[in-house]
């Protein structure tokens, strides 16, 4: 029904943005909040209806809002499942894992245990049109779990930077989130609040 949304994001939570449009605020679930700052800008949207519920998701780009779209296909797989496959990492990813049958891979999402991951791949492989699935996920950015988790901590303590922290709080708490095992941005970002809140 919504393609997107040509607004301005007024607010930022751990789970939605809110965009205003010509004055009417949208609730936007999202796979990783984080990753938009606040100002205009173009959601691609998906409306989800079932019975009562009537949910409003938003992604950053056209792929991942294509994705999200084809995991609610798969036997198992609701939003929450889909918002976690696509915060942990990018749809390419996830479509070249499915064209070459990473199980592994697959099971590494919350969620997703080897019967799901089975699912995905029965249902979607050979589906998935206009993804670059030429390199597969297992390449050499990921034979580091450090430089992965890097990339994703650095992206949470900017987050938390926008939020009002300062970087003398941040510089606290990073020390300890380094020392987590490795977690998606916006994991990163909600163990970061519940550590500032308790020293605070």
């Amino acid at each position: 029904m919504y393609e997107y949304l040509n607004g301005t994001i007024v607010n930022i939570e751990p789970e939605y943005i809110v965009v205003d449009v010509n004055g009417v605020g949208y609730q936007v679930m999202t796979p990783n909040p984080y990753r938009f700052s606040k100002g205009q800008i173009k959601v691609y949207t998906f409306l989800y209806v079932r019975e009562e519920i009537q949910s409003l998701y938003g992604f950053i780009s056209k792929e991942e809002q294509k994705l999200f779209k084809q995991l609610l296909n798969v036997t198992g797989i609701g939003p929450k499942g889909a918002l976690a496959v696509l915060a942990a990492t990018s749809p390419n990813e996830v479509a070249a894992a499915i064209e070459t049958e990473d199980e592994k891979f697959l099971t590494k999402f919350p969620g997703v245990g080897k019967k799901t991951a089975r699912q995905m791949i029965l249902d979607l492989k050979g589906k998935l049109k206009g993804f670059e699935i030429s390199t597969h996920p297992t390449a050499e950015k990921r034979t580091s779990k450090k430089s992965d988790s890097y990339d994703e901590l650095e992206e949470a303590v900017l987050a938390l930077k926008a939020l009002g922290y300062s970087d003398k709080e941040l510089s606290k708490i990073k020390q300890e989130l380094e020392k987590l095992e490795r977690l998606t941005t916006d994991l990163y970002v909600k163990k970061g609040l519940q550590m500032l809140m308790a020293k605070g």
